[in-house]
């Protein structure tokens, strides 16, 4: 991997990137005050559970797909995975959320790259003022140049690093027990992207039942720290 590629790569993947990723638990949050996860066990549970069921059919999937869809050179085919990425977000707080990322993640990028597909997004989300944060990911990465396996790979790491600051904070983790849980997820990575890239597409969008609900449940919590 050339060293301008993986700084694109280390770049748009930074789970620190100022999108307003922290300010999301993506359900966590109800999964703690209902005393699921409770601990770095259960945190890990929680965690397979939501890459391997979860982002495995849904957004990491939506990367794979616009990537199959700029290689044959139809961004039509990518409004319509970003139309139909929108539809399965049945819980508001995650549409919302991903709308809200997606947008932050373009307003960095869009004029870092003379890419045109760049340009053919910019003008999509002028006119929709919409666009998934795994659609938009998936477009960058693309114009950067970066390959399918890597774009995955990084995604997957970035979605559960964000996801066990947050439990560090939530459950509460001390900080190396939430770095143990990061080491024990990283064995489960390379897995989950070669079935990314191999998954039926009939597949694609597979509902997550249980996170949907507690992603539901959030909106009416007691208290809270986070947006989702």
């Amino acid at each position: 991997m050339k060293t301008n590629t993986l700084l694109s790569l280390l770049h748009v993947s930074d789970p620190n990137l100022p999108i307003g990723g922290y300010s999301h638990s993506n359900g966590l949050e109800t999964y703690v005050q209902k005393g699921i996860v409770t601990d770095p066990e259960s945190t890990l549970v929680f965690l397979q559970n939501m890459l391997n069921h979860n982002i495995l059919h849904n957004d990491a999937s939506y990367v794979k797909l616009v990537y199959d869809a700029l290689k044959n050179n139809d961004f039509k085919q990518v409004i319509a995975l970003d139309s139909e990425c929108t539809a399965l977000k049945s819980p508001k707080e995650i549409r919302e959320g991903s709308h809200k990322l997606g947008a932050r993640l373009f307003k960095i990028f869009k004029d870092k790259n003379d890419h045109a597909i760049l340009k053919d997004l910019g003008k999509y989300l002028k006119n929709k003022n919409v666009g998934n944060y795994a659609v938009v990911y998936g477009v960058v990465c693309f114009a950067s140049d970066i390959a399918l396996n890597e774009a995955l790979s990084a995604f997957y790491f970035s979605t559960a690093a964000g996801m066990i600051t947050n439990a560090v904070k939530l459950v509460p983790l001390g900080q190396i027990q939430g770095q143990e849980v990061l080491f024990s997820i990283q064995k489960d990575i390379e897995n989950m992207v070669e079935k990314t890239i191999n998954l039926d597409r009939e597949l694609v969008g597979l509902a997550s039942v249980g996170f949907d609900l507690r992603s539901m449940q959030h909106e009416k919590l007691y208290s809270r720290l986070y947006m989702s």
